[in-house]
């Protein structure tokens, strides 16, 4: 746990992302956009129980299998451990217009977020997409995961489980 909390300290200090102080968990403070273009700071994510972030594209097909195993499970997923699920789209310029009308056409239930210039894709240190987050209470990342496998989602669901029974995550 300290290890990637240096290698994302680090990372903000060499990409002049700065944590602000104000928010109350461990996630860089950096400002990306709504599907309808308001401006979201990454600090404010917060749940009182378990947060799954997807870093994703619209190019990238196991990105969106996971996602969609995801969402097929996130109704009873969030009601028995209160899980928040956050997708970044880290689709570009040139293909960001794209996103949400991909996003409405699924009807995915969960918050979808736009990292247009990446920053907080650098400063959470995702080189390849998909890349998956899951946080405690507290905003403490407890759990990461590159790439995706059909059946995946089972264990992003044992870890969650874990999480929102107070158990330890050991990776």
């Amino acid at each position: 746990m300290k290890k990637i909390s240096l290698i994302l300290t680090l990372n903000l200090l060499i990409t002049g992302i700065i944590i602000s102080q104000e928010h109350s968990n461990n996630l860089p403070s950096v400002d990306i956009k709504t599907l309808t273009g308001e401006t979201f700071n990454t600090g404010d994510i917060s749940n009182d129980g378990p947060v799954f972030i997807s870093f994703w594209a619209t190019w990238c097909k196991p990105c969106i299998k996971e996602l969609i195993a995801v969402d097929e499970n996130y109704i009873d997923w969030q009601e028995e451990t209160g899980l928040k699920v956050y997708a970044i789209s880290i689709d570009d310029t040139k293909s960001t217009s794209r996103v949400a009308p991909f996003v409405n056409g699924r009807a995915w239930e969960f918050e979808v977020l736009l990292d247009v210039n990446s920053d907080f894709k650098r400063a959470m240190n995702v080189i390849n997409v998909p890349h998956s987050f899951i946080l405690d209470k507290d905003g403490n990342v407890v759990w990461q995961h590159t790439s995706y496998s059909p059946g995946d989602e089972d264990e992003i669901y044992k870890v969650i489980k874990k999480l929102a029974a107070g158990k330890e995550i050991n990776h």
